[in-house]
């Protein structure tokens, strides 16, 4: 991982950008050598097929679970109860 100060983000911040984006390198930024920023690259968009196969995948899991699931107990009630 590499740091920039300020000062260089502040004159190189293009170059310093294109960095994150095109070669998906992480840059600490740093105030008088101590770390108070982190440039990190964001992921692309998912496409809809690969959302509506997860919506489905979770949909699928919801379906299971409800099967096991005892009749009048609420989802709040299972969690504080396991907490006891």
């Amino acid at each position: 991982m590499s740091a920039v100060g300020v000062r260089e983000l502040k004159e190189h911040t293009s170059e310093i950008v294109r960095r994150v984006r095109v070669d998906k390198e992480f840059i600490d930024v740093t105030y008088r050598g101590e770390v108070v920023a982190r440039l990190v690259p964001i992921p692309g968009p998912v496409d809809r097929a690969t959302m509506q196969r997860i919506w489905d995948e979770e949909d699928r899991l919801a379906e299971e679970i409800g099967n096991y699931w005892p009749d009048g107990l609420s989802a709040a009630d299972a969690i504080a109860e396991d907490r006891e």
